[in-house]
């Protein structure tokens, strides 16, 4: 049986033919191998078929001399529906602009709405947007991620404490919450500050509370240093000590430095990759071929694309490939002992707090082994030793 569907994609014809001998006409086309079919008669000397447009030239070589008359009533199928296309392309391409031009005005930016912030925040907002390119008249598929947005904001506008970033249609929405001034302190607790560690005392200043020990004194960890109880028996005063008192004190690191190590670092190649995202399948849009780097971390980011109110179904991805090489580091043997000594100053550093100092360091021992260095090293720093200890009612007792 013939497969008719196959004609509609070459174009099918509806002929009327009229005249005497119809039978004779129909086997005369079969034997041009003109298939027909849908034959019907409409009456003795009149009968309608249809037939693939592309036997339209067999077809009239049996015609002539037929002695029948032939009408063709009607076209259908690609080729005729191309047509009726074009005839009506004026048409067509005005609904495929209209929709084009709602469906990219669906995706821009047309409104920013901040609530919860005075004006001068609200300025700050506005200006730290218009930097990240969050603004009236932009598309929505270059802007960062809702996440991205509200970082961004917390992490340079010191006025708010939290901001939440929502997107409604084509309006970015901003709730934010602005810093309050802080409120009067309660009253402190009392209590005593001791040593938090062993040290020999260099510096001090007391705010508030009794000193119990002099500079040049070496103490324990736990040993108290100021009291917050004044005076005897009845006549006693309790408060809350205050203050920052300097010690000495003294770490030990060890740290291992190889001479030669290899890592990954980006060099800057990169490609990227656009696609239009269907129900789960990708077509590809922009960026084709094979990503041809041997090593490299993608990074992929989806937008969502709106009709008016509504999502579609459609996401638009870009694909990016930043290309990695592995590099190998080689250090001298003085070079790594510099850089395991820098290691070090940083590790103490974090132990002893930004307003700690370094006093002097010593390297006890250093090795070369399996390719490594290692390095024994003594600091001598400068911290503050004060740490609060509660003065409960059993204290004073």
């Amino acid at each position: 049986m013939k497969n008719h569907w196959i004609e509609f994609f070459t174009g099918i014809v509806t002929v009327k033919a009229t005249g005497k001998g119809l039978e004779r006409f129909l086997n005369n086309l079969l034997r041009k191998k003109v298939a027909v079919w849908s034959v019907k008669k409409h009456g003795p000397h009149s009968i309608t078929f249809q037939m693939g447009l592309k036997s339209i030239n067999k077809f009239r070589e049996v015609v002539r001399g037929s002695g029948i008359k032939i009408e063709f009533q009607r076209g259908a199928g690609a080729p005729f529906l191309y047509k009726r296309i074009l005839k009506n392309s004026g048409f067509a391409i005005g609904i495929f602009l209209f929709f084009g031009l709602v469906l990219t005005l669906s995706n821009m930016v047309w409104g920013i709405e901040i609530k919860g912030a005075n004006p001068a925040t609200e300025y700050q907002i506005r200006k730290q947007l218009d930097k990240m390119d969050i603004k009236i008249g932009e598309f929505q598929f270059f802007s960062k991620e809702l996440d991205e947005i509200q970082a961004g904001l917390t992490n340079n506008i010191d006025a708010i404490t939290w901001i939440g970033v929502e997107l409604k249609g084509t309006t970015y929405h901003f709730q934010v919450v602005e810093k309050n001034e802080p409120e009067k302190m309660e009253e402190e607790k009392p209590q005593n500050l001791i040593a938090a560690k062993k040290a020999t005392i260099v510096d001090y200043f007391i705010e508030e509370g009794d000193q119990v020990f002099t500079i040049h004194d070496v103490v324990k960890k736990g040993q108290l240093l100021v009291t917050g109880v004044y005076g005897k028996d009845n006549n006693t005063k309790i408060v809350s000590a205050r203050g920052e008192i300097w010690g000495e004190t003294w770490y030990n690191s060890k740290v291992t430095i190889p001479l030669d190590s290899t890592f990954q670092v980006f060099n800057g190649n990169e490609k990227q990759k656009h696609y239009l995202k269907l129900f789960g399948y990708e077509i590809p849009v922009w960026g084709f071929g094979k990503v041809e780097y041997k090593e490299y971390e993608k990074e992929e980011n989806e937008k969502k694309v709106k009709f008016l109110k509504w999502e579609l179904p459609l996401k638009i991805t870009n694909k990016t490939y930043r290309e990695k090489e592995e590099v190998t580091r080689s250090y001298t043997e003085e070079e790594a002992i510099k850089a395991g000594k820098e290691k070090a100053r940083k590790d103490i550093q974090q132990k002893i707090g930004e307003d700690g100092k370094i006093k002097k360091e010593k390297i006890l021992r250093q090795s070369v082994k399996n390719g490594k260095v290692i390095l024994n090293i003594d600091f001598t720093t400068i911290e503050n030793i004060a740490e609060v200890q509660p003065i409960t009612q059993g204290d004073l007792e």
